[in-house]
């Protein structure tokens, strides 16, 4: 469906090397969207731009840590250069820091929000001012989580910055939305993935399954159709939304059926 039809558009994808943003990143090209691929890890974004060239969309990888805000724009500019102008950003890039809120230290509490929030604002002005000035509209697309919607213990300083990832999309989505920029945030649940491996307990599994009405955990590739439907002319009076793609967890109960 042409609704769908991402041919002739350039996305950027922030944190697009592995799990959500990989995930994301191919589903784009699939649709027809050629890709700049954006993290930290060299290996990994050159991997996912491979990936997606031998699909026949057109590809590039590069490296940039977010929280070096000095190193957005150099980084945008090369992709415009090389791709064409960006019309869909993808902020996926986050990390977390398991810790109880008495024992956080500042420089914690600093690098999640520098990645998390800082990164993602940042990001967002430096390609948002050249949709601007392009005047054509864009897509900007941030990833939430569920904890924008309520709070879980040991992770306080990762719900503060996904809670004022919300926010800023809806802040972002009326100040720009006279340009033609739709601005929303796409929530992931529970999602398992190679950067969260290691809390794949039997006991944390089945808690989450209590929690989750559709009954399972979570995939990178569920993230794919409502990521298309947000950067595609489909969501073109969707903006200021954020989209929980958890399996019910944030409508349903938190109790065992």
């Amino acid at each position: 469906m042409k609704l769908f039809d991402l041919h002739g558009k350039v996305a950027l994808v922030c944190g697009g090397g592995r799990g959500i943003g990989k995930s994301i990143a191919l589903g784009l090209a699939e649709a027809g969207a050629d890709i700049a691929v954006v993290a930290r890890t060299e290996s990994e974004v050159e991997a996912t731009a491979a990936e997606i060239t031998a699909t026949g969309r057109q590809a590039m990888g590069l490296t940039l840590d977010v929280s070096q805000v000095k190193e957005i724009g150099p980084v945008v500019a090369r992709v415009t250069d090389e791709l064409g102008p960006i019309d869909i950003l993808y902020n996926v890039a986050g990390i977390n820091i398991r810790q109880l809120a008495a024992e956080l230290k500042e420089e914690e509490f600093d690098k999640v929000m520098d990645i998390n929030f800082k990164g993602s604002y940042f990001m967002s002005q430096e390609v948002g001012k050249r949709m601007i000035a392009r005047g054509q509209g864009g897509k900007i697309v941030n990833i939430a989580s569920i904890v924008t919607a309520f709070g879980l213990p040991k992770i306080t300083v990762y719900t503060g910055s996904k809670g004022a990832l919300g926010q800023f999309t809806k802040g972002l989505a009326v100040e720009w939305a006279p340009h033609n920029i739709q601005v929303n945030a796409l929530a992931p649940g529970f999602i398992a993935t190679d950067l969260n491996t290691h809390l794949w307990t039997e006991e944390f599994t089945n808690w989450i399954l209590t929690r989750t009405p559709a009954g399972r955990v979570g995939r990178p590739e569920d993230m794919v159709g409502t990521a298309i439907f947000l950067a595609s002319s489909a969501a073109d009076f969707v903006t200021g939304q954020v989209i929980y793609v958890d399996g019910g967890v944030h409508a349903g109960s938190w109790w065992p059926l």
